[in-house]
């Protein structure tokens, strides 16, 4: 039977159907409406059987947008959306209303790297939607790229014990400079140590900031995190579109199937490609 690959971490955005501030001025090839279908053969050449949306805007309109791409797209499983966190009330109610009820509601992302503050989850608001978010079941994706989005998740474990979250693109590590593991190693070790703390191993290519980025230059990164996270708690995401500014879909997957391949026996890579994804996720 051939393996199952998720594939936890694409975006989709249509500029006709929601607001991007964060692509408001873009020079580069992401400044466009990217639609699912481009994946279709991408996805075939690399073996990736199902698929979870992740948000790329802090409004509902790309939420609603996820849902409607994932209804049409058997493969796609479920959708990482947004809520408005800052509104304990409103959060409640579109969960209600809106989301609970729909299958492919898997869990919800914001853009706390825009934020100016580090601190952004910590206020009063925010932790208050949180525990409804994790009353609910449904999951958080940590979007940081600073140490300190670190320390506020480790707070957010303490004050929501009960809320599971996953560091997307393993909170940026010092691949660029060749560091290991410095203070990024010493947090997420720390975060490892709660058990509701997953890494996804995802975004890595535009993290190492060179065109000629490969598997010896992420696999350091990648086996800190398995050896501290586990083979139960890491999964892989693509990143796309984003991560085609720094190679193609099959570039970046294959570099880690070449790394997750040297570093695991078949029944543990199994996990990080499929099982671990599904039981996060709840697929």
């Amino acid at each position: 039977m051939p393996r199952r690959i998720i594939d936890t971490h694409i975006h989709v955005w249509n500029f006709d159907k929601a607001d991007y501030p964060w692509l408001k001025g873009n020079t580069t090839i992401l400044n466009r409406t990217y639609h699912i279908e481009e994946l279709n053969g991408d996805t075939k050449k690399t073996g990736i059987t199902d698929g979870i949306l992740v948000q790329a805007a802090n409004n509902k309109e790309d939420t609603n947008l996820m849902l409607e791409v994932a209804a049409k797209k058997e493969w796609i499983k479920g959708i990482v959306g947004w809520l408005p966190l800052m509104n304990p009330a409103e959060t409640e109610k579109a969960l209600k209303v809106e989301y609970v009820r729909n299958k492919y509601f898997k869990g919800i992302r914001h853009l706390i790297h825009d934020e100016a503050d580090p601190r952004w989850l910590l206020q009063d608001t925010v932790i208050q939607s949180l525990e409804i978010v994790a009353k609910h079941d449904l999951t958080y994706d940590v979007v940081g790229m600073l140490p300190e989005h670190i320390v506020t998740s480790l707070k957010v474990a303490e004050c929501i014990p009960s809320l599971k979250m996953v560091f997307d693109h393993l909170n940026q590590p010092p691949i660029a400079s060749g560091e290991k593991f410095g203070q990024w190693g010493e947090l997420m070790k720390e975060a490892s140590r709660h058990k509701n703390f997953y890494a996804k191993i995802s975004g890595l290519g535009t993290t190492a900031k060179k065109t000629n980025w490969g598997p010896d230059d992420i696999k350091p990164y990648i086996e800190f995190v398995i050896d501290h996270f586990g083979t139960d708690r890491c999964f892989c995401g693509g990143d796309w579109p984003v991560s085609l500014l720094a190679g193609d879909y099959s570039r970046t997957w294959n570099s880690y199937f070449e790394v997750i391949d040297s570093l695991l026996t078949e029944e543990q890579r199994e996990k990080v490609y499929y099982t671990n994804a599904a039981s996060f996720y709840r697929l």
